[in-house]
């Protein structure tokens, strides 16, 4: 059976993870796991 793992996009101001996260580019266009960011994963599925 495939594993699902979920994501929940939430708002806020975003620090933790500035200053990587901003305006520019946000959490969902970050490679946070692997070379895919969140985006492609979603739109891979």
């Amino acid at each position: 059976m495939r594993q699902i793992f979920p994501v929940i996009l939430c708002g806020g101001s975003g620090t933790r993870l500035w200053p990587r996260s901003r305006a520019v580019k946000p959490k969902p266009f970050l490679p946070l796991v692997g070379d895919t960011t969140l985006f492609e994963a979603t739109l891979g599925r």
